[in-house]
């Protein structure tokens, strides 16, 4: 299993911290105005380009081991899956500058307190992971996949309430877009729990 020096240990642990703090940012950021969005969309994109970085260098590690402390399928399921919740964010942010959205409402706060505490859960079982404490993992696993269940509440809730009291058309297609694309997000956090059940199925 992993050892403390572990390459791959690193990498991954490089790959969740950067998507824990891309979320925390996400989530604490202020918008006031327009000149916000701006600044909040380029910095997503900088987590989301160092994330593609990250992942580029443990895929090319990958290729040139010989011996991989857990299946080399598994350790880029998880790196792929952890870039999907920074890649889903970062087009959150775009969206909320593409439609000049300057208050998020309070579904999308749920929603994005949700994929939050998603990303801590995930920063929480790649540490015992490195550590090799794998079992340990499990009940991780178990905080996301309650936090995604939530978010499927909640975009029922949305939807249902976005059609009953929006009258614009163009601000229902924008706000359902936003909506379908912080539970995908939830989805792709999920992605990651399954992949850490898997690895603890194969190796525990």
């Amino acid at each position: 299993m992993f050892n403390k020096k572990d390459k791959f240990s690193s990498h991954l642990s490089n790959i969740s911290s950067n998507l824990k703090e891309g979320a925390t940012f996400f989530a604490d950021y202020k918008i006031n105005n327009v000149k916000d969005l701006e600044f909040f969309s380029k910095k997503m994109k900088e987590f989301e380009t160092k994330g593609d970085t990250l992942v580029h260098e443990i895929i090319k590690d990958l290729n040139n081991a010989f011996i991989t402390p857990i299946e080399r399928e598994d350790i880029l399921a998880l790196a792929m899956s952890m870039d999907d919740v920074l890649d889903g964010l970062e087009h959150t942010a775009d969206y909320f500058e593409m439609y000049s959205i300057t208050a998020a409402d309070s579904y999308m706060l749920k929603f994005v307190d949700a994929i939050r505490n998603c990303t801590n859960e995930i920063d929480l079982a790649i540490e015992l992971l490195s550590a090799k404490k794998l079992v340990q993992m499990r009940e991780h696993a178990i905080k996301i996949k309650d936090y995604e269940s939530q978010c499927d509440v909640v975009l029922r809730e949305s939807i249902k309430n976005l059609f009953q009291v929006e009258k614009d058309a163009i601000r229902i297609i924008q706000y359902k877009e936003i909506y379908e694309e912080l539970e995908e997000i939830a989805d792709h956090c999920q992605n990651v729990a399954n992949t850490f059940e898997t690895i603890i199925m194969k190796n525990a």
